[in-house]
């Protein structure tokens, strides 16, 4: 392998000679051989918007010229459509300011500057006004609110959409409930599915709400919070370069202090996050149960048939589109509480769980985003009711007594059900083998129509 010899404080370091990245970069490659898992890519995207935000910030300021600002805007632009994703080789476990990693960056740029004839310093001048402990949470916060605003919540309404078609195409519907996995009351079906479309809008809500906390930027923070080395209103005029370039409306935090060390915003709105992978759980579960079958199982809902269930039992299709949904609502469960114990770490003046935090929130945005499409496209949009097996279980069920309880009292009505269950018979048979009501009687009181 080719190499060239680059330096930084420590000393010279070989470096792979066909790679921009530099000393820094490479020291991490050899310190940190770790698990594998590199740092997200939205991360690297994030830095990309928040270096080319700092670079006009800079140049505005005069620390930079007009000409330098534009070379690494114009590099950043190009990382972020992906045409250097080879320069960007650290892992998630790595020092936890991710120090590093915002090295990695500076040192890339700087080197494909340099090649189109603007020589610029990784440190003193694509690092200008800023350090690691006030770019890694600064991109963290960028690269979350994008996640959740170009990927999670879109994801979820076009979920939300196919819900409610699927409610609209069987308004009339009644199908027997179900509480404690026992009959229950009946309900109209598409009341059922407006109960899974409310289960996606709801913590959508949340997690919108989170975002207003999360668009609040530790840049300008520098390395205590103080602000040493950066110019006056410098998280100001980056703010609005990122407003710009994003069209999110990323605000200073007002306290630097608080924003380099507390990640209580990342907290609320990975909550947001489990909210919405504990509804995908219900909701999977109660799709996969209920198309449970095809004879020996509830088989109320047909769901789409997507590829063989079994290498030994031939025909057997299975809910393969549930049980990926309701695992990535696990894993997602698990992240927040990495998420959460990450948050609880900051000491004194800095968080150095960052990297991890990153990693696990934007895993979870990215794994959700995922779900809902796929269980989406390859199942709720191809759900089909098995009208006559609802009819069936509707007529069959027990619970249907309850609208008697205004006529005969609550302790009749459960003498009745308990006999019909005894003895096989049906609910009616029961009722008028006891001498409560007439036969007519009861046609015209028990009509699950009237009580849903």
């Amino acid at each position: 392998m080719d190499t060239r010899m680059e330096h930084d404080t420590m000393g010279q370091i070989a470096v792979p000679a066909e790679h921009y990245w530099g000393a820094q970069t490479q020291r991490s490659l050899e310190n940190f051989r770790i698990g594998g898992q590199r740092q997200p890519k939205e991360i690297i995207t994030a830095f990309a918007y928040l270096k080319e935000a700092c670079a006009r910030a800079n140049a505005a300021a005069g620390k930079l010229t007009q000409a330098q600002a534009d070379a690494i805007a114009a590099v950043c632009a190009e990382i972020r459509a992906g045409a250097w994703d080879g320069e960007f080789p650290l892992v998630v476990w790595q020092t936890g300011s991710g120090t590093q990693t915002n090295m990695n960056v500076n040192e890339v740029i700087a080197h494909l500057t340099a090649e189109r004839g603007i020589p610029l310093h990784p440190n003193d001048q694509v690092n200008a006004s800023q350090s690691s402990n006030d770019t890694f949470p600064s991109a963290l916060h960028i690269a979350a609110v994008l996640a959740v605003t170009e990927g999670v919540l879109p994801a979820a309404e076009r979920l939300q959409g196919a819900f409610a078609t699927l409610e609209a195409a069987y308004p009339d519907l009644i199908r027997i409930g179900r509480t404690h996995l026992q009959d229950a009351t009946p309900l109209k079906f598409a009341q059922e599915v407006s109960g899974w479309r409310e289960g996606v809008a709801a913590p959508c809500r949340m997690l919108r709400l989170a975002l207003s906390e999360l668009r609040k930027l530790a840049i300008g923070g520098t390395a205590v919070g103080t602000g040493l080395n950066a110019p006056k209103g410098f998280d100001a005029m980056v703010c609005q370069q990122l407003r710009a370039l994003t069209g999110e409306d990323f605000q200073p935090d007002g306290n630097k202090f608080h924003a380099l060390t507390s990640k209580d915003a990342l907290v609320f709105a990975h909550g947001a996050l489990k909210a919405l992978a504990a509804n995908l759980m219900k909701i999977a579960n109660d799709i996969r149960w209920e198309a449970s079958g095809p004879r020996c199982g509830f088989g109320e809902l047909h769901i789409p048939e997507n590829e063989p269930g079994s290498s030994i039992m031939p025909g057997k299709v299975n809910t393969t589109q549930c049980e990926a949904v309701t695992m990535v609502a696990v894993q997602v469960m698990g992240n927040d509480a990495a998420v959460g114990i990450a948050a609880s770490q900051g000491n004194f003046q800095l968080n150095v769980f960052l990297p991890v935090a990153a990693y696990d929130f934007l895993t979870s945005a990215r794994l959700l985003t995922d779900a809902m499409d796929s269980f989406r496209v390859h199942c709720v949009e191809g759900i089909v009711p098995d009208e006559e097996r609802m009819a069936q279980n509707l007529q069959r069920s027990l619970m249907l007594v309850t609208c008697l309880t205004p006529e005969i009292g609550y302790e009749a009505a459960a003498r009745c059900a308990k006999k019909a269950l005894a003895e096989g018979i049906t609910l009616r048979e029961a009722v008028v083998s006891l001498g409560l009501l007439s036969g007519e009687a009861f046609d015209a009181i028990v009509r699950p129509e009237s009580m849903v």
